[in-house]
């Protein structure tokens, strides 16, 4: 599966923005946005599985933001809400081919096929 990100930019804290990833098929399991920010290990932000079941959403992101897929474009698009400073990463869109157990569905370590990430810088 191929992998194309888009929907970075800069905002200011408070802001919005709706990250998208489009992939070139449904060959994939799980699907999910990650993020890594300039000294830190990627880390999963959420995902969710080709039916756009079995969702994560990480503490940092939860009630914040939202992940939908969208069957008919192959899309996958990550809502993004009351941005923070600390929301400032490079994010990426990855696919798994096969189920994992629960606790790992949004563990980037399991996720083999990556798109070339977005950068979001929130500032002001």
């Amino acid at each position: 599966v191929q992998l194309q990100a888009s929907g970075g930019g800069l905002v200011q804290p408070g802001g919005s923005l709706t990250l998208s990833c489009t992939t070139s098929g449904f060959n994939y399991y799980h699907i999910g946005w990650f993020r890594q920010a300039p000294g830190k290990e990627r880390e999963g932000v959420s995902c969710i599985n080709y039916r756009g079941h079995e969702a994560y959403t990480s503490d940092s992101a939860r009630g914040r933001f939202t992940i939908s897929r969208d069957s008919g474009k192959n899309t996958v698009s990550l809502q993004m809400n009351n941005l923070k400073p600390e929301d400032t990463a490079i994010y990426y869109c990855a696919t798994r081919a096969n189920r994992v157990i629960s606790s790992r569905r949004c563990d980037p370590s399991v996720y083999g096929s990556w798109g070339q990430g977005t950068l979001v810088t929130v500032s002001s």
